[in-house]
């Protein structure tokens, strides 16, 4: 059986087009985005709907506003995104109901995770790849101390239409106790 072809003009094709100096950043949306540790901005390319029933510790893992915000607005069963970040930032330990697979495109990033009672890690540089499996409490962090003031690109794809994050117990109780969420 022959797959359905279908005929796509110029004018709808560019609507599934993001030239990345067009993309639009947002720093903020997310329980650590206030947290000094945690400074960096993301770009919600395509997809990153905003997921029904979130709460506090559930969000897009783009955030709300990234999230309302996509360049390409599909829902095709995936979302890409980007984020800056300097040296030493990124987000806290999170988890998410879907995939979630990390693409270094610039500098040195390193991608940890938590398993019984310990975190792992590994460091990746341009290019390499990790896949996180849905349920994995993980986490990313710019490692390029050499070039403290430069920010640095990683690309992530996430699995799902409406994927969701959630921040570790761990992570929400070190927001509450600097006083960046209600209690």
């Amino acid at each position: 059986m022959a797959l359905k072809t279908i005929r796509v003009g110029r004018e709808e094709m560019r609507k599934r087009v993001a030239l990345f100096s067009e993309l639009k950043g947002f720093d903020g949306g997310l329980p650590d985005s206030d947290h000094p540790d945690c400074k960096r901005t993301l770009y919600n390319v395509v997809g990153f709907q905003p997921p029904e029933g979130a709460d506090t510790a559930t969000t897009s893992p783009v955030g709300a506003q990234a999230a309302e915000n996509a360049s390409i607005k599909i829902s095709e069963g995936f979302n890409l995104g980007y984020c800056h970040a300097k040296p030493g930032k990124g987000p806290m330990m999170h988890n998410h109901d879907t995939n979630e697979t990390f693409i270094p495109m610039t500098g040195r990033w390193r991608c940890s995770w938590e398993v019984d009672g310990q975190v792992e890690a590994f460091e990746l540089g341009p290019h390499d790849v990790i896949s996180f499996p849905p349920g994995v409490q993980r986490r990313f962090e710019n490692v390029t101390f050499d070039e403290p003031d430069k920010e640095h690109l990683l690309m992530f794809v996430i699995g799902g239409n409406q994927p969701k994050a959630e921040f570790s117990p761990g992570a929400m109780d070190d927001l509450r106790d600097r006083g960046l969420l209600e209690s």
